[in-house]
């Protein structure tokens, strides 16, 4: 810039440079602070849920022995705050000796449904025709692994259903 005495002075920023960087710090600003403050709540995993949580399935004695049969009951899942109660449904074995077998309904080959062939006497995947043997193993099909089943415990003549595990086989 030159001055009125024909002096160069040193570079100033004018004012509209100024209100540029001014806006572009002030945004950076915002948007750090949102970035920070949802970051955790976006990348953390949610604690609860239906993990730890038991349910009630029902009677043993509506149960029939060596027989698989698909239940239907309610949990509840936690997010956060908000509590919501769910249907959830498990394909049940109770063996002899009133000991209990849950599956997951969701094929481990790709989440499909599955469903009891009493005629074959096998679970079968109508997706892509993986088969299940009454105790969850793989019989045929592109299943890799064997049913995931749930944690299951009988208090007095109740059944509950804990968090899946995963066959991992």
């Amino acid at each position: 810039m030159i001055s009125i005495n024909g002096t160069v002075e040193a570079a100033t920023i004018e004012r509209r440079g100024f209100l540029q960087l001014a806006i572009s710090g002030i945004a950076a600003l915002l948007l750090g602070g949102m970035a920070a403050l949802a970051g955790p709540y976006l990348l953390s995993r949610p604690k609860g849920g239906e993990k730890d949580s038991w349910a009630d399935a029902g009677e043993l004695s509506a149960l029939v022995p060596g027989r698989p049969q698909e239940l239907t009951f309610e949990r509840e899942r936690v997010d956060g705050w908000d509590v919501r109660r769910e249907k959830a449904t498990a394909w049940v074995v109770l063996n002899t000796n009133r000991d209990v077998t849950a599956f997951s309904p969701s094929c481990t080959h790709l989440g499909c449904a599955y469903h009891w062939d009493t005629k074959a006497g096998k679970f079968v995947c109508p997706c892509h025709g993986s088969c299940f043997g009454a105790n969850g193993r793989v019989l045929s099909g592109p299943a890799g692994r064997d049913l995931d089943r749930f944690e299951t415990k009988v208090e007095g003549n109740r059944l509950w259903l804990g968090p899946v595990r995963s066959s991992g086989s």
